[in-house]
């Protein structure tokens, strides 16, 4: 499922402005990148967020470019860590959403505390809806005071259907009854809402695989997407949040929120070399438009162009 279209331009220059790496004054030496350069190189990219694997093999991939004699000037080393920070991306997978070949198509949304994880999912509800598609939010969040009342209020105001469950109720009979819903009423995506959690509170880790588990159960298929909500400008600490989540559940994809409020964008590079999971939507604003495929190719001409 591909949304939100939008021109090249705009995204390339968005990625311009969140990753700033200043390599105009890394020197390049006539015969390439010396020690001192590699060094510069290296703390540019780990201060941009790039992490400590990706820096490391991009550092490792522009040296071996310098042997071969290809990193000569700026543009040589522009283009060759380009050329790395591109395959890296492309080997993640898709960044499109899934699509059920029938019935609703199911989306399990996951993340810890205080990431955007519901105005995430309200952003891509409004979407859908741009979109022509129907929406029903259902409020597995039955943890966190207000979670179901909040998300209600969202629904309302994106035009989609929900259903919530009682506080401190079973957020699996939460999706249970929303798959229901959504074949009873011919609703084309359910966007299911889990309470923010950490991965020291295994009683919600095992709550969250639940919910899965019924969700597997109640449609083929599904959960189509298992979608991990991260903020941007937690930096390395969004890295660790993934490895929680995956010892619990089947992550498919990442929606990075408050990618506007950094400058530190190479997170996304950074979680494609320690997990290799695609990022497929990027929060880059506070308003419902807001929301952006990510488009991996913007990306590296974004932030590596002249």
């Amino acid at each position: 499922m591909r949304l939100f279209r939008k021109k090249e331009e705009q995204r390339k220059g968005f990625w311009k402005k969140v990753v700033d790496l200043a390599l105009t004054d890394v020197r390049v030496v006539v015969d390439g990148m010396d020690h001192e350069s590699l060094e510069s190189l290296e703390e540019k990219l780990l201060s941009a967020d790039f992490g400590v694997g990706a820096t490391l093999r991009l550092v490792d991939h522009v040296e071996e470019l310098t042997r071969r004699g290809k990193v000569r000037d700026q543009k040589g080393l522009r283009d060759g860590l380009a050329e790395e920070v591109e395959r890296l991306l492309g080997a993640t997978g898709s960044d499109e959403l899934a699509e059920a070949a029938e019935g609703p198509t199911v989306y399990l949304i996951v993340g810890v505390n205080g990431v955007g994880k519901t105005t995430s999912i309200a952003k891509l509800a409004w979407h859908l809806r741009q979109e022509g598609l129907t929406v029903l939010l259902a409020a597995a969040d039955t943890f966190r005071a207000g979670a179901t009342e909040q998300l209600r209020i969202w629904a309302d105001r994106v035009g989609a259907e929900f259903v919530g469950g009682q506080d401190r109720g079973d957020p699996a009979a939460v999706a249970f009854d929303a798959i229901d819903a959504a074949r009873a009423r011919g609703i084309d995506v359910v966007l299911v809402d889990t309470a923010g959690r950490l991965h020291t509170h295994r009683n919600l880790m095992e709550e969250l695989q639940k919910v899965d588990r019924v969700i597997r159960r109640k449609i083929e298929g599904g959960p189509h997407e298992t979608l991990i909500v991260l903020d941007a400008t937690v930096g390395q600490n969004a890295v660790s949040q993934v490895r929680s989540f995956r010892d619990a559940v089947e992550l498919t994809g990442i929606v990075l929120a408050k990618a506007d409020s950094t400058g530190r964008g190479g997170i996304v590079v950074a979680l494609a070399q320690e997990h290799g999971l695609p990022v497929k939507l990027v929060g880059t604003g506070e308003g419902m438009k807001d929301l952006e495929a990510f488009d991996p190719r913007a990306f590296v001409e974004g932030v590596f162009e002249e």
